[in-house]
């Protein structure tokens, strides 16, 4: 089977720089509709430059965090291409935690911009794929949810406590989704990244020389993964030669969990 999107329509997060992009821009170019969306227009503008002449790319500019731009976005993405198939929740933010600092607000603030904008987002896209699959004339598949998540998630490092947090809400929450929607021929998956040049990983790099050596030195296949290679896992898993997967958090981590040292970087 295989890895076909042509003529799906996707919704992409944190879409105007690194994964988010770059999974955005596989989409399209295998030949799938899709909503690019993220609060910075600047930047989602420049990114895409002239996709934005392509019938089947769009872009939405609004903070997820406000309800109404989440339900602005699905109806701009309805209004453009009459239907949604894939959503892609792609935002995702690591801010650092003072793990015995009770003033440290880092938990609330990922909560606050990650774990429930996708949340959100996710139900109120999968209220939309019920309905087009209850409109549909037999029993293909309605759609499929994929959520970028971390191997932080499992992980213990004391600076990424908040960032740790919400990985494993982000999971649960994907696991209980596929529970809930799988009645609708709904999938939905995650999947749990470790060192990938996202970014933010980018920046990092910058103001720290050694840190990529010892990212290197701490992943079995001894390299950060290219934005590219991550978006076409999630092609995959968009792909119905996953369809009979839901419910799961796949790893992409280059073997970085097969070893454990708690000191070592794990995003």
């Amino acid at each position: 089977m295989s890895f076909s999107i042509t003529g799906k329509t996707a919704i992409v997060t944190g879409a105007s720089s690194g994964i988010g992009l770059a999974i955005g821009k596989k989409f399209a170019e295998a030949g799938a509709n899709v909503m690019f969306a993220d609060a910075d227009e600047k930047a989602l503008v420049a990114e895409l430059d002239k996709l934005l002449e392509q019938d089947n790319v769009s872009y939405f500019a609004g903070d997820l965090r406000e309800r109404l731009n989440i339900a602005n976005l699905l109806s701009a993405t309805l209004d453009v291409f009459d239907k949604i198939d894939i959503l892609v929740n792609g935002a995702r933010q690591v801010v650092p935690s003072d793990p015995l600092d009770p003033n440290d607000d880092s938990t609330e603030t990922l909560m606050k911009q990650t774990l429930l904008p996708t949340l959100r987002l996710s139900q109120l896209v999968a209220r939309r794929m019920i309905k087009q699959g209850e409109d549909a004339e037999n029993d293909a598949p309605a759609g499929t949810i994929i959520t970028l998540s971390s191997i932080a998630s499992t992980r213990t490092h004391p600076e990424l406590l908040a960032y740790s947090i919400t990985s494993s809400a982000l999971d649960q929450m994907t696991r209980s989704l596929a529970v809930s929607l799988a009645e609708h021929r709904i999938r939905v998956n995650a999947l749990a990244f470790g060192s990938v040049m996202s970014a933010s990983m980018r920046d990092t790099l910058k103001d720290n020389r050694t840190f990529k050596q010892d990212i290197e030195k701490h992943t079995p296949l001894g390299r950060i993964a290219a934005p590219t290679e991550l978006a076409e896992a999630v092609q995959f898993m968009a792909s119905e030669a996953s369809g009979f997967m839901t419910g799961q958090i796949m790893t992409f981590d280059g073997g970085r969990t097969l070893w454990d040292p708690v000191a070592a970087p794990v995003h």
